[in-house]
């Protein structure tokens, strides 16, 4: 065997091993929801069965914690695109001296524990609204304490699409009449579109997946991971293989929609160029022709 040969074995090799640890568990995990066994467990096999599904779409908690996660998520994508698009549009227009001070500012609550955000939102708010206040609840402070970093993933995802936006578009416009909300609602903003979407999925995902703010900032009520901490620790059963199934195949589906509508974005952006430079090309030759 050549020196190629074997860096070919090993190449593969790693990316069996690579492959296996990180798609592995998920693929034991999600054959567990089908093993008629009151543990989730692969082996022994005692016979296929659908009856976990029907178990978890009867867990009322369950339900409940769903559409909690659910209605956070939606709020958190609300306030959070809003704020991290702001974020990013600001540090395009300040002074450049000032940016890097501006950039640490913003970007500090990413590194900043969630325990500590959950804490100090609540204790913010219940000292500015009142324990007794109906805004003081674990909807309102959940999404409060949660848009506090995820706006700074969503000014990031702005920040390296406005790095693409040609200065001169504004120019133009602005030198045409343009005020600068009509820039803003006819120009910038259908070029940011797919930035506000991926933005606002990974707002939605960030919210729906995080423990360590929420626990705090929920107060009385129940969202999906504080739920199924719960569970976790009294003791788990294949019901939760079951969701842990159903919550992969859905991302899975959005991930391949998302890349589906990335490209044929990116086809649109390329016709338009196209066009463009043809038609720039075209104006310019009848000019060339005359001199």
């Amino acid at each position: 065997m050549t020196s190629k040969g074997i860096f070919s074995f090993f190449i593969g090799f790693y990316l069996l091993l690579f492959f296996a640890y990180l798609f592995g568990p998920l693929l034991i995990m999600g054959a567990t929801a089908f093993n008629n066994s009151s543990y989730p467990q692969l082996w022994p096999w005692e016979g296929f069965t659908l009856y976990w599904f029907i178990k978890l779409a009867n867990d009322q908690a369950m339900l409940r914690g769903i559409g909690n996660s659910l209605l956070v998520g939606l709020g958190v994508i609300c306030l959070a695109v809003p704020i991290g698009l702001a974020g990013a549009i600001v540090m395009t227009q300040i002074y450049w001296r000032a940016r890097a001070l501006y950039y640490l500012i913003v970007v500090s609550p990413l590194l900043t524990p969630g325990v500590i955000i959950g804490i100090s939102t609540v204790l913010f708010w219940r000292q500015l609204l009142g324990a007794n206040q109906p805004l003081y609840s674990g909807y309102f402070m959940t999404i409060l304490g949660q848009a506090t970093f995820i706006s700074a993933y969503c000014m990031l995802i702005f920040l390296s699409r406005l790095q693409r936006f040609d200065r001169a578009q504004e120019e133009a416009a602005l030198d045409l009449g343009a005020s600068n909300l009509q820039f803003f609602w006819q120009v910038l903003l259908p070029f940011l579109r797919p930035a506000v979407f991926s933005a606002a999925v990974l707002a939605f995902l960030s919210s729906f997946e995080n423990y360590n703010t929420t626990t705090f900032t929920i107060l009385a009520r129940t969202t999906l991971t504080t739920e199924l901490a719960g569970r976790v620790r009294q003791g788990s059963n294949p019901s939760l293989s079951a969701l842990a199934l159903l919550i992969i195949t859905i991302t899975l589906i959005g991930a391949i929609l998302y890349e589906i509508y990335k490209r044929r974005e990116d086809r649109r952006e390329k016709a338009r160029a196209a066009v463009a430079a043809a038609a720039a090309e075209a104006e310019g030759e009848p000019a060339i022709a005359a001199a």
